[in-house]
């Protein structure tokens, strides 16, 4: 049996009771470096193997191949779906027939940062990844172009790196085009960990903020406000 497990942000109050299970029933927990390090501290006699960034398809076959002969978690932060291990373990498993695979879901980025700034998610929002080592760079530009377009909220996930210092400049110009510079915006760094950090600020000052791999940005929409301090978009509930 093969878990493919959504830990959330990374503490121990981000994990569900169904991901606190399957981890705690296997003998083995696979993940990326950094998220088994974190998981170590709750579940210290456990085996664990790891991987770095950039070795996804290595960290996959192994859980794949050590699941043959017995039960393993494959960690990933937040959802295992998204941007996660769980399509990958799919597409391996065809090579695995003997395993059977569960998909755990967590608590994604988006939601766990979104409860740190209010409620910004309440209404239509878009999820867009800034890193372009899997998806081509005119293809992301292309989707914030349509979810800035249609005024949705955007959620922005790996927002930059050492090689992609100006990717959230270029993001926020594109915005730009369609949004006021006054746009409501937040960014959330370390969500649910040892130095988490957040902001409220506009359109216009996020496009000259440093932020990094391990911070999530939110873009509102034309409707966003800031109600008591706190970042959020309207359904339109109160209006009924």
């Amino acid at each position: 049996m093969l878990y493919v497990v959504g830990m959330g942000a990374g503490n121990r109050d981000g994990l569900t009771l169904a991901a606190e299970k399957a981890i705690s029933s296997s003998e083995l927990i696979v993940g990326y470096t950094k998220y088994v390090e974190l998981l170590r501290n709750f579940f210290p006699a456990k085996e664990y193997f790891s991987t770095g960034m950039r070795q996804e398809r290595e960290r996959v076959d192994a859980a794949l191949k050590a699941s043959l002969n017995g039960t393993v978690s494959l960690v990933c932060s937040g959802d295992s779906q998204l941007y996660g291990m769980a399509g990958l373990a799919y597409e391996l498993a065809v090579s695995y027939p003997g395993v059977d695979i569960e998909i755990i879901p967590g608590v994604t980025a988006a939601f766990s940062g979104g409860a740190v700034l209010g409620s910004p998610l309440t209404h239509d929002f878009a999820v867009i990844s800034l890193s372009d080592l899997l998806t081509p760079a005119e293809k992301i530009r292309k989707r914030l172009e349509c979810a800035a377009e249609c005024d949705m909220v955007i959620v922005l996930y790996n927002p930059s790196s050492k090689k992609r210092a100006d990717y959230i400049q270029k993001a926020c110009d594109i915005v730009l085009k369609y949004r006021p510079g006054e746009t409501v915006c937040g960014y959330v760094r370390n969500i649910g960990r040892e130095g988490q950090e957040s902001r409220i600020l506009s359109l216009s000052d996020l496009r000259e903020t440093s932020v990094d791999m391990f911070t999530t940005v939110y873009i509102g929409s034309t409707d966003t406000k800031v109600i008591g301090g706190k970042m959020v978009t309207p359904r339109g509930y109160i209006n009924v």
